[in-house]
């Protein structure tokens, strides 16, 4: 009972610090709140679990190492900085052209409101997690040794792990996504300094990511 109790507490625990460091994922789940309400915020969310998902089954099969391959490298390079960018222009156009939101509206408030389907949501919030630069370096750092200290080859224990890592993963996205919600209802000046530091972040991103793979993979320094 002991080690179920704590395989689930480490998996939570692990899912939980990766949250914290997922700028990407947090700031698009934020601004889905401020745009479109609680129900389209938390789709993201919901979906980018599954991207955690999928790292912490490369990290259990011992697959980590994939991220030090030169292509994945390249690909991760360029892939990362161009969706990143793609984000930024997104944030600066909400800054000059803030979106009105109605808090009350089918489309900002319910599940079934107009706008983009459910599953494109989840997708999105997959994909944000998948390509994020974050993500992918905190599980090649830190996931690696947090696994090796589980038994995976005891089924409890490992169901445990990996029902504690979701759980984190929803909780942190329905808290995020409430919070994100609740803005909604600020004025549209709020909302503008809002995008504009959102734009600011993600070209941060973009920057830092571009100039460390231009260092590595380029000009050969580490």
């Amino acid at each position: 009972m002991y080690d179920i109790v704590y395989s689930f507490a480490k998996g939570f625990l692990l899912s939980l610090a990766l949250c914290l460091d997922m700028g990407v994922v947090n700031i698009a789940i934020m601004k889905t709140g401020l745009d479109r309400g609680f129900a389209a915020s938390f789709r993201i969310g919901f979906g980018s679990c599954f991207g955690d998902a999928f790292y912490l089954l490369l990290a259990l099969l011992g697959w980590t190492a994939i991220f030090k391959l030169a292509a994945v490298e390249w690909i991760l390079w360029i892939g990362g900085t161009l969706v990143l960018l793609w984000l930024t222009k997104n944030m600066i156009r909400d800054t000059i052209r803030p979106k009105k939101l109605d808090p009350d509206s089918p489309q900002t408030g319910a599940i079934g409101g107009e706008g983009r389907p459910a599953w494109k949501d989840v997708a999105v919030g997959l994909g944000l997690a998948v390509s994020s630069p974050t993500l992918i370096l905190s599980f090649a750092v830190i996931a690696g040794p947090v696994v090796a200290d589980i038994d995976i080859r005891d089924a409890g224990v490992m169901t445990s792990f990996v029902i504690g890592f979701f759980a984190a993963g929803l909780l942190w996205s329905l808290v995020i996504a409430w919070l994100g919600s609740r803005a909604s209802r600020l004025g549209q000046g709020t909302l503008r300094a809002l995008s504009l530091a959102s734009a600011a972040l993600f070209l941060a991103f973009a920057v830092s990511l571009f100039v460390n793979g231009l260092r590595s993979l380029v000009l050969g320094h580490e």
